[in-house]
């Protein structure tokens, strides 16, 4: 598993790297390699914590799954039950069809952050602010489809589902997904992305030409763009070995009813995603068949950061990989390619 690590460092310009396996008997291996911090040589450690980008709507996924499973939401009712009385609510595109279905599978037809709203993270990225902000953003403009009719993905589908769960438990949702998963099943290395000095976070590079205007995305030890904006979109940094353990906690229904394991499956044809091409997207999961069988996972962006996870419940071995740099020219290889290498290598059996 090393070997394979650094020859994927040797042969990139990424700075570090975190890798983790998960076995079915519930022990790990994690590598760490390269460097930390370009500046201080600081090499990469086994316990670094990296940003998971849009893994983390796996937790909040998991969250409103749970809900349903109490019956405090249902899966193909309207959003507007939830948000309707919101004043901005009127203005959000196909806003009086959309389900809490298609928000978790990404076929709502709402478009990504408005113009102005990225203009503004251009422009002031250190200010916080806050995920309906973001959501706010799409208010008035025009949707991408209708309703259900196919895949589109867009964070504001997550934001949404936060803004949800906040509103049915009367609680944060990080305060939910901390009670209700992160405590109950030990992922003490999956923390949230809800300021920007985040102990334990190593440097990230984004690249000389990121709109950050700068390679390296932390200065004195905070992240220069405020992560709070993120919340249901991501909005986790992680360790890869709670990633590699959380994905088959996840996928074995140990995070919310097994009953629901059949809804969250049922992808729809999604295309190219991180985790391989002819993807589907399920409730919460990205879905590719792989020469171990289909395995599950997602990937995951924050300026300065990549990582992916999969498992591939045939094999009994879940893989995460995450890197330290998100620059255009960082990776010889797309992560899954990487991920794919280490689950044949140590899958039992192989």
């Amino acid at each position: 598993m090393r070997a394979i690590v650094e020859r994927f460092r040797a042969e990139s310009e990424f700075p570090g790297a975190v890798a983790a396996v998960w076995l079915a008997d519930d022990s790990s291996i994690v590598v760490a390699v390269g460097e930390a911090d370009r500046a201080s040589h600081a090499r990469m450690e086994e316990r670094a914590l990296l940003h998971a980008g849009s893994i983390g709507k796996t937790f909040f996924a998991a969250l409103i799954l749970q809900l349903v499973g109490e019956g405090r939401i249902g899966l193909d009712e309207k959003v507007s039950r939830h948000l309707g009385s919101e004043p901005w609510y009127a203005a959000i595109p196909n806003g009086e069809r959309l389900t809490v279905r298609m928000l978790l599978n990404h076929s709502s037809g709402l478009a990504g952050w408005g113009p102005e709203f990225m203009t503004s993270l251009v422009h002031d990225p250190g200010r916080r602010r806050q995920p309906v902000e973001a959501v706010r953003s799409i208010a008035g403009r025009e949707a991408l489809f209708a309703p259900g009719t196919r895949f589109g993905y867009s964070d504001v589908n997550y934001q949404l589902l936060q803004l949800i769960a906040e509103r049915v438990t009367g609680r944060s949702a990080y305060a939910e997904i901390l009670r209700r998963l992160l405590r109950p099943l030990h992922l003490t290395q999956v923390v949230p992305a809800t300021r920007k000095k985040i102990s334990g976070l190593v440097q990230g590079y984004a690249g000389e030409d990121s709109f950050l205007g700068l390679d390296a995305v932390m200065k004195n030890g905070k992240l220069i763009l405020d992560p709070s904006f993120e919340g249901g979109g991501g909005g986790f940094v992680t360790n890869a070995r709670d990633l590699a353990r959380w994905m088959p906690l996840f996928m074995q229904g140990k995070a919310f009813p097994p009953s629901l394991l059949g809804e969250v499956r049922r992808g729809i044809p999604a295309g190219q995603l991180d985790v391989g091409e002819d993807a589907r997207s399920g409730l919460g999961v990205e879905i590719v068949q792989t020469p171990l069988g289909a395995a599950y996972g997602h990937g995951g962006f924050f300026p300065g950061y990549l990582s992916l996870v999969l498992w591939y419940p045939d094999a009994g071995i879940a893989v995460a990989i995450q890197v330290n740099s998100s620059a255009g020219h960082a990776l010889s290889r797309p992560l899954r390619e990487v991920v794919q290498e280490i689950a044949q290598a140590l899958a039992p059996g192989t």
